[in-house]
């Protein structure tokens, strides 16, 4: 299991997708749909586990996701998406 960060440093256009605990980017992307599709690809690769996405220029987690089969301690269906 695997969790991803998809995030944009300040005053970077790229959104970059990185593994937890990772010390570089695992992949960039233009924009951040982008970002967060790779990031879910790799994470299903990896067994499945939580895709967070922040907010532009270094912000604070804005959603997260949870690719299967990883374990949602919350199993609420997500209406946003």
């Amino acid at each position: 299991m695997a969790n991803y960060h998809v995030t944009q440093k300040k005053g970077q256009k790229n959104w970059n997708v990185q593994k937890e605990g990772g010390q570089r980017a695992s992949a960039k992307a233009g924009t951040q749909r982008e970002a967060e599709k790779i990031a879910k690809q790799f994470s299903k690769n990896n067994g499945g586990g939580e895709v967070r996405i922040h907010k532009p220029n270094g912000g604070p987690i804005r959603d997260s996701d949870t690719v299967k089969p990883g374990n949602d301690p919350r199993s609420v269906k997500d209406k946003k998406f």
